[in-house]
């Protein structure tokens, strides 16, 4: 990672490379921050599934068909925007991608019937296709080497907006209606202004980035081949389908299950996943960083397996030790991601934005599936059958053990 920062700063002119070491940190809190905005508006989706469910007369098998839309409608395009842009960066197609959220949000505003429902959420499913990859590239370009760091910050203003956007629907939507999802197209209008200041300044160092990725040499990680490489991935990818399926459970579930098992309240609820979304946010924090100074392997067997004991305690506890145990899963396998993401941007260097976009793309994509598979599970059994299964996903973070150790043929 050192080698890439010097290369970096080797690839500019001696003027901007200063101005880029000044930038950095600004210019990642930014992308950060626009991340909290990107996913506190999609947040708002299963946030307000109680509520539509009332006015729809949904069943959940038809709850899990509007994740799905809005999962699969972000993760088939992701690897393809990612690939493009790799091959041409787009640096104004962050603002232009957030257009299609804003469309989105206002269509599901005044949604009239089921399908405009899947209408307006696969708006906002476009909208993501074209954020999540260029802005990890903007995070990955803004690093300085210290690709963890950049990818926890990043994702840590994703996670928050995770969390913010079930407390605020409970506030502003469910107590006054759908339309009141319009207030957050406000949020869409100011993240188009601040990505357009960020494409400014990516295409001020798109230069510096072709130097780079030249300098930088091949496509796969040193000492590894093609076919090594290839089966790592397909682990991590394994890894994802572990943690989203899990996590689709909780963030799409768990108001339900509350509310079935201890008769809370839609809004109490909602607070309980905001507690568990909230750390979630806290967790991701740590991922990168410590995948930098630890190797990324060991962080990535903490986070999916070390969750294990307590999502197999989680559905049999009262209601005060299933809120403590949701906030210890959610800070440890929340981890996950960043580490896994950056780990498998090392093992094909030259493939950033398509990495990027494929793990984004298939996590948002086992999300979908997940919240599909479960809602029908949860149809023909029970919520409480549903997260008794999903208690054992965490286990399969022992296939880990196979991944290289690439830090190991660092150097």
């Amino acid at each position: 990672m050192e080698r890439t920062a010097e290369i970096s700063t080797a690839a500019a002119p001696a003027g901007s490379a200063g101005a880029a070491q000044q930038t950095v940190f600004s210019i990642l809190f930014t992308i950060s921050f626009s991340h909290l905005l990107n996913d506190m508006m999609q947040a708002v989706i299963p946030a307000v599934y109680p509520l539509m469910k009332d006015s729809f007369r949904l069943s959940f098998t038809q709850i899990g068909l509007i994740t799905l839309t809005f999962q699969l409608t972000a993760s088939l395009l992701q690897p393809f925007v990612g690939f493009y842009t790799d091959r041409s960066p787009r640096p104004y197609s962050l603002s232009i991608g957030m257009g299609f959220t804003l469309v989105g949000l206002v269509a599901l505003a005044f949604a009239s019937s089921f399908g405009w429902v899947l209408v307006a959420v696969a708006l906002i499913g476009m909208g993501s296709s074209v954020f999540h990859p260029e802005s990890s590239r903007v995070a990955h370009l803004a690093s300085g080497g210290r690709r963890g760091l950049a990818q926890s910050v990043f994702q840590l203003g994703g996670n928050a907006g995770s969390a913010l956007g079930p407390l605020l629907a409970a506030l502003i939507v469910v107590p006054h209606g759908q339309v009141h999802v319009l207030w957050f197209s406000v949020a869409a209008l100011l993240a188009m202004v601040i990505l357009w200041k960020v494409g400014d300044w990516y295409k001020g160092h798109l230069f510096m980035r072709a130097k780079k990725t030249a300098a930088a040499g091949g496509d796969l990680a040193p000492g590894l081949s093609r076919r090594q490489v290839y089966v790592a991935i397909g682990i991590l990818l394994v890894l994802i389908f572990s943690k989203y399926f899990y996590m689709a459970s909780m963030t799409n579930y768990f108001t339900f299950f509350l509310i079935d098992k201890f008769r809370l309240s839609v809004q109490q609820s909602q607070v309980y996943l905001f507690i568990f979304l909230a750390a979630v946010a806290a967790g991701t924090l740590l991922g990168g960083p410590l995948g930098d100074r630890f190797g990324r392997k060991y962080i990535i067997w903490i986070s999916i397996l070390g969750a294990a004991p307590f999502t197999l305690a989680l559905p049999y506890t009262s209601l005060f030790w299933t809120a403590v145990l949701s906030v210890i899963v959610g800070f440890i396998i929340a981890s996950a991601f960043s580490a896994i993401l950056v780990y498998a941007q090392e093992l094909m260097p030259g493939k950033v934005g398509m990495i990027a976009g494929l793990f984004f793309g298939f996590a948002f994509g086992m999300g979908g599936l997940g919240s599909a598979v479960l809602g029908k599970l949860a149809d023909l059994t029970s919520i409480g059958y549903v997260f008794r299964i999903c208690a054992y996903l965490p286990l399969i973070g022992i296939v880990t053990g196979l991944l290289p150790n690439i830090e190991g043929k660092k150097g």
